[in-house]
């Protein structure tokens, strides 16, 4: 399994949310549905060794944790839309410190980024890491991105260990970083170079 952890600074901990407005009224929920599609989605199916946890920051109340997982994954369209009506869905269910499915693929707890460092080895895509092509051994089981912030300061204390991987000279979306790390995932495991 190959997870990718998001990180939505503003996104909503609430399904009050337009999903006419995921950009403003959902605090840049745009952004993390992009980054699902591009965790999940190949052309004509999905990954089934894919996950993506979000986590969202943005309140109201304590930080959540919505996961897509590829493997059970049911009814989900390649777009915007589609993946924020799961997460709004998810929102709306009581979440607490385990899990909760809510439909076939898409669970929701309560919790962020420390609880996920407690089950997941991860790494952090980060321009200024170690360039992902040079490194010669197994790459991580999880990585953790940024939206469109950088991390913040408490964020940082608790990632300043993990190894750091960069994907190339220039700072890419999330969900272009997915798809670039999950191609060098995808030639390494086939033995394409």
């Amino acid at each position: 399994m190959t997870s990718f952890v998001v990180i939505g600074h503003q996104a909503k901990t609430d399904g009050s949310f337009s999903l006419s407005d995921l950009a403003g009224g959902a605090g840049r929920l745009d952004l993390l549905c992009r980054s699902v599609q591009a965790s999940l989605f190949l052309s004509h199916g999905v990954r089934q060794d894919g996950v993506c946890l979000l986590i969202l920051a943005g309140g109201p109340g304590p930080a959540k944790t919505v996961r897509f997982s590829g493997d059970t994954i049911r009814s989900l369209s390649p777009d915007e839309r589609s993946s924020a009506s799961f997460i709004r869905k998810a929102l709306e269910v009581p979440a607490g410190s385990l899990f909760r499915e809510v439909t076939p693929g898409v669970s929701v707890r309560k919790g962020g980024l420390e609880t996920i460092l407690q089950e997941l080895q991860c790494g952090v895509l980060d321009e200024g890491g170690t360039d992902v092509r040079k490194e010669p051994g197994d790459l991580p089981e999880a990585f953790i991105l940024s939206d469109h912030h950088n991390f913040t300061h408490d964020e940082e204390d608790l990632i300043r260990d993990l190894p750091r991987y960069s994907l190339g000279p220039e700072v890419l979306h999330a969900d272009h970083a997915i798809v670039l790390l999950l191609n060098e995932i995808d030639r390494r495991r086939s033995g394409w170079n």
